[in-house]
């Protein structure tokens, strides 16, 4: 008996059908830091052009990627708020940028912390969807 054909895996109406655009959001995602977050923004891109053509696992990643975005991009924008608010203090009032200083110091350290934390994430997701395991 010969089993029946398979249908192809990112056949159009297939629940695989946005995997591709997930892939590659995810893979220019963990590519951003090389690239000073330039592709970050291209991987943002690509996975809300990919949105509207997916569903299921597809869409459950695509949806957390650009979650992921949103979410390090506000908490970026805060640290860099509070670096430079310390920055103008320096100038205004050198002493209290001087006591203030190791908060300075947390607040670079943090976005180191975001950066590798945004890259084990992108990581993570990768390998997930590579295992058509949910995000």
């Amino acid at each position: 008996m010969a089993d029946a054909p398979r249908e192809p895996r990112f056949a159009p109406g297939h629940e695989s059908e946005g995997k591709p655009a997930a892939l590659i959001a995810w893979g220019l995602y963990i590519l951003s830091l090389p690239s000073a977050n330039l592709l970050v923004i291209v991987g943002l891109i690509v996975a809300y052009a990919g949105r509207s053509g997916s569903d299921g696992l597809s869409r459950a990643h695509i949806d957390a990627q650009i979650r992921l975005f949103w979410s390090v991009f506000w908490w970026t924008l805060l640290l860099w708020t509070g670096i430079g608010a310390w920055l103008v203090s320096i100038f205004i009032a050198p002493v209290m940028g001087l006591i203030l200083a190791p908060v300075a110091v947390l607040l670079g350290l943090s976005l180191l912390l975001l950066t590798v934390w945004f890259t084990i994430r992108s990581l993570i997701g990768l390998f997930r969807l590579l295992g058509d395991k949910a995000p």
